[in-house]
């Protein structure tokens, strides 16, 4: 299957993401504009992760933003249920120690990491409330969960300008530097169907999280939701 349906079925995502891992780097460098570079700074600001502790990087794909932890003396896992977006990022960093797993069943102990985060990855499971709770399970007391996930733009006319381009643009443009372009076909309408920024904040709290708070990155194209496991 070519992409994957808003149903989020795990097996049929996971073969999408399979068939854009060649290039999936390098078209979310051109469809971001570098933004996502930016965004990945501030998710790691955010983890403020610091030698010695555990971190999950969950939906960690090629492992880009697990590398950065693991040259600043960070203990990252990548952890994503595409064998080939894994086996891609293992070619580049055969020191970093994926684990293939399902952010709904994931394969740790309880209390296991310090923190946990997921970047563009908490929109593509099937079950989010489950997730959620998944995460909370392995993180240690006191810990915290850091999302960065597409949002809303809160400005109307802006909100305006940016749905224009997921549902016009991007398309053209992947279809010039990705594999498969009706996997971002995909991507925008998963956007347009998550929930805005409040919203997921209280997803998190019905979850079981606590400290719930969020900051819009990029004018709310990006929402950085932070989240700490009660003691």
């Amino acid at each position: 299957m070519n992409r994957a349906s808003l149903e989020k079925k795990p097996r049929e995502v996971a073969r999408m993401f399979d068939g854009v891992a060649q290039r999936y780097d390098l078209t979310n460098d051109v469809l971001s504009l570098g933004q996502d570079r930016i965004w990945r700074v501030a998710t790691r600001k955010a983890v403020g992760a610091r030698p010695g502790e555990r971190v999950l990087d969950l939906a960690a794909g090629t492992g880009t933003s697990s590398e950065e932890y693991a040259d600043a003396g960070i203990d990252v896992v990548p952890c994503d249920f595409s064998t080939g977006m894994m086996a891609v990022g293992k070619r580049r960093r055969p020191d970093l120690p994926f684990v293939a797993g399902d952010a709904t069943a994931l394969p740790f102990a309880d209390q296991t990491f310090d923190a946990v985060t997921i970047s563009f990855g908490l929109r593509n499971v099937v079950d989010t409330d489950r997730a959620l709770r998944e995460m909370l399970r392995v993180t240690r007391p006191g810990g915290r969960l850091v999302v960065c996930e597409f949002s809303r733009p809160s400005w109307a006319p802006f909100r305006a300008v940016y749905e224009t381009y997921l549902g016009q643009v991007l398309p053209r443009v992947a279809s010039l530097v990705s594999s498969n372009t009706d996997a971002y076909t995909y991507l925008t309408e998963s956007i347009l169907t998550w929930p805005a920024q409040r919203d997921l904040a209280a997803t998190l709290q019905r979850a079981g999280w606590r400290q719930v708070a969020y900051r819009n990155l990029s004018g709310g194209i990006v929402a950085l939701h932070r989240a700490v496991r009660p003691a």
